[in-house]
């Protein structure tokens, strides 16, 4: 039973360049109550949250706090209300340690003279261990992998001792260990008095954890439901505003000759992976977080020294020491991490779309415009893109259609592989029908796609063959069609045997 009410958002409003983000939109969530906020891309739930935050200040519309209305300026105002956000694409300084990303800004620590490392340590160290991460106070947050950088921003929230957590998409970057760990956090706040807003596309995840869920779609608030009265399918149709099949397998066809052949590969990271990528294929690569699947990549990019092995193209052997190097002999590599790594977040629409292949537009030094407009509009119908203009800046758009435009870059680039690293995290279910429909057609022109995924099924559904990572090792290749998820696991895990739990695994 739902307690009293912690805060209520009336008719809030965004627009952006004349598009609005949310149209009219309302929500509310009860005191400890963890209470999923859904949608499509682009549907205006991150925008919400933000507003709720104070990181984004609304065009109009009221919210309440206990019953008494406030004014949410900056997220010191929020901090002081009690009101902390963990963003989907995390604000946090990746030159400074563990403790510094989680004290700064916190009004819980006095400010002096001097910076006592030993207090900071002991402050963060409990909520570190809260969240399961590895890395002590110490560590440079840049040196950890997006998966812990996650944990660190879990566990700031916790620190600022909130009455209500906002979490956008907190579990894309986590393996299935973490997850279940936040969950039990989520679960230890509740309990504790603590509202959590939920914002996820993994509808399991949602059913699992969450009181109650209110669905935005194009700015407007569609529907709040109970989880216990409602299903998947339903939550799904408002989402979408129609029904949504998927499909359960890709559909296959004529795969071409070795395109890619890789022989003993070795970086700092990854040990003697060989494998061999024909045209048209789709290769899945799935593993543990910190198997190597990110790794892999990098070293195929020329982002990481190669200590030993042989990379050819077509028969012939490359040497791939850069990323010039790397486009040159025919590679793309759509990143994990679009934000930081993909795109550049202050630059337009258009400039992200054509940046791969500028000069294709250039004449005497200046780029011909109209030239690029129609190069990049071919590519952003085939991506389903939305976006208010070409010349709106990348960073106001939806996560989803951020990797649209990633997609688009290399799809005008026309790599002969492309290496898409999780290009599905915190997308929504019809983004995702979206990007798989992309990488279908991509192969059918003869693209050979290494399709890296922490979603099991998103792997036997996309791809031809899967090889699975283990500790930075090719443990195995399967064929997608004849493998299980039992199987992926026990060569990712080492294990002869694997127990499968209710939900579906997540590497």
């Amino acid at each position: 039973m739902l307690t009293s009410e912690l805060l209520r958002a009336e008719n809030v409003t965004k627009h952006y360049d004349g598009v609005y983000a949310l149209q009219g939109a309302n929500f509310s969530i009860a005191e400890a109550e963890v209470h999923a906020l859904v949608g499509e891309n682009g549907a205006g739930k991150s925008t919400l949250a933000r507003i709720i935050a104070g990181a984004t200040r609304a065009d109009g519309g009221r919210i309440f706090f206990k019953g008494q209305e406030v004014a949410i300026s900056s997220p010191l105002d929020a901090q002081r209300l009690g009101i902390s956000i963990i963003f989907q694409e995390l604000d946090l300084f990746p030159h400074l340690t563990v403790a510094e990303n989680i004290v700064i800004g916190n009004l819980k620590i006095e400010r002096g003279a001097f910076v006592h490392r030993q207090d900071l340590d002991r402050f963060c160290q409990s909520f570190l261990d809260q969240v399961g991460a590895v890395h002590g106070p110490r560590a440079v947050l840049g040196d950890l992998p997006i998966a812990q950088m996650q944990l660190v921003a879990i566990a700031r929230a916790l620190s600022l001792d909130a009455k209500l957590i906002l979490m956008d998409e907190p579990t894309s970057s986590l393996s299935d260990d973490a997850v279940e760990r936040l969950f039990e956090t989520v679960s230890g706040l509740k309990r504790h008095g603590v509202s959590v807003v939920f914002v996820s596309h993994k509808i399991k995840e949602i059913f699992r954890i969450c009181d109650r869920i209110t669905v935005l779609r194009d700015g407007v608030t569609v529907g709040t439901r109970l989880l216990s009265e409602t299903d998947a399918n339903t939550i799904v149709t408002l989402m979408a505003g129609r029904a949504l099949t998927v499909r359960s397998q890709r559909q296959h066809h004529a795969i071409g000759e070795v395109l890619l052949s890789v022989s003993q590969l070795s970086t700092d990271q990854i040990h003697d992976i060989s494998f061999e990528l024909r045209r048209g294929e789709v290769l899945g690569v799935a593993g543990l977080v910190g198997a190597g699947r990110s790794e892999l990549g990098a070293a195929l990019f020329g982002l990481n020294r190669l200590r030993s092995g042989a990379i050819r193209m077509n028969g012939r052997l490359v040497k791939l020491t850069s990323p010039a190097a790397a486009i040159g002999a025919g590679l793309g590599l759509l990143p994990e991490d679009r934000k930081l790594q993909g795109l550049m977040m202050q630059m337009s629409v258009l400039e992200n779309s054509t940046l791969a292949v500028l000069r294709r537009y250039q004449s005497w030094g200046l780029v011909k415009r109209q030239k690029e407009l129609a190069a990049m509009q071919s590519v952003h119908d085939r991506t389903a893109l939305k976006a208010a203009s070409p010349d709106v800046p990348v960073s106001t758009l939806s996560g989803g259609n951020q990797q649209k435009v990633l997609l688009a870059k290399w799809m005008l680039a026309e790599p002969a592989v492309l290496f898409l690293d999780d290009p599905t995290r915190g997308i929504d279910v019809a983004a995702k029908a979206d990007i798989y429909q992309i990488i279908d057609e991509a192969a059918r022109r003869g693209m050979g796609i290494i399709f890296v995924s922490s979603e099991l099924p998103e792997l036997l559904q996309c791809c031809d063959r899967i090889m699975v990572l283990h500790e930075g090792r090719n443990a195995g290749i399967l064929e997608a069609s004849r493998t299980t998820q039992e199987e992926i696991m026990s060569l990712a895990t080492a294990t002869s045997s694997w127990e499968s739990s209710p939900a579906s695994p997540s590497l």
